[in-house]
């Protein structure tokens, strides 16, 4: 449930909206030197407002012990020009769809990594990806998220623009004062409204659990995520839980991505084990 702007850089050639398409919906994040062959595969959901840029330090710190992609969300950067999803049911339905025809078939050992409302989307691919005939991934990270099960405390999608700004700031993560340039909000809160949306009207079906094991990361000093709210991703797997928590705020990872990238190194390998 965070932010950290995004302007469009060119929306040429998008992808027609709702195709479940790799090319649209995933970005693979070059690392140098280059993922080694058979490295597993960490994909990354964004935070509301949010781009798979964002994890490009991440996909740096981890080098080529892990092939790392992202999730882009139609409405920002390349695909600016496309209408945002605003059912998270049916955007984790295009990902998944997405995920499989990306795989083809190689069935090599795939973790997720979802920041803030990247996570409940993860989750929510996940449980599509474990059904019949699938192979979902082998561990999921719930990073700056409150687990599925604990209620929406507030409906950010319903406020006033200036409203919705100081939630943004509130959380920081933002490049200094981005969010007093009317101009850019004016071209950002679209996308960040409707990931609200998404994120606030998702309902998650009572008692419904990962086969695959979660670790949740939080920050100490999250003004959005008590570590009970976080320990609760407990209740939404069948198998192993672990929390992890870290110095900073919401937007912890910028300052502790070698922290975050040992942590998914060492989670993988006893994953994928």
């Amino acid at each position: 449930m965070s932010h950290a702007a995004t302007t469009p850089s060119g929306a040429a050639g998008a992808a027609e909206p709702g195709r479940a398409d790799p090319e649209a919906w995933l970005r693979r994040l070059r690392a140098a030197p280059g993922p080694t062959a058979g490295a597993p595969l960490l994909v990354c959901f964004p935070h509301a407002g949010g781009a798979a840029s964002s994890f490009r330090p991440l996909a740096a710190a981890l080098g080529g012990a892990v092939e790392t992609v992202a999730v882009q969300y139609p409405g920002r950067q390349d695909r600016y020009a496309e209408p945002c999803v605003e059912d998270l049911d049916e955007m984790a339905a295009l990902v998944a769809e997405s995920l499989r025809l990306r795989d083809g078939g190689q069935g090599r050992p795939t973790a997720f990594f979802g920041h803030s409302m990247g996570a409940t989307l993860a989750f929510a691919v996940a449980r599509l990806l474990e059904g019949p005939g699938s192979s979902g991934p082998v561990g999921l990270f719930a990073s700056a998220r409150k687990a599925p099960s604990v209620a929406e405390g507030r409906q950010v999608h319903l406020l006033g623009d200036a409203e919705v700004v100081a939630e943004l700031k509130s959380l920081g993560g933002t490049a200094a004062g981005a969010l007093d340039d009317e101009e850019l909000v004016g071209l950002v809160l679209p996308a960040v409204r409707s990931d609200y949306r998404a994120l606030e009207t998702y309902r998650p079906r009572p008692g419904e659990r990962l086969g695959c094991p979660v670790t949740a990361v939080l920050g100490d000093a999250d003004p959005r995520v008590a570590p009970a709210q976080a320990a609760a991703w407990a209740g939404h797997t069948a198998s192993e839980f672990r929390i992890r928590v870290l110095p900073g705020g919401h937007f912890y990872l910028n300052d502790q991505v070698e922290a975050v990238a040992g942590l998914v190194r060492e989670r993988l390998a006893a994953w994928a084990g």
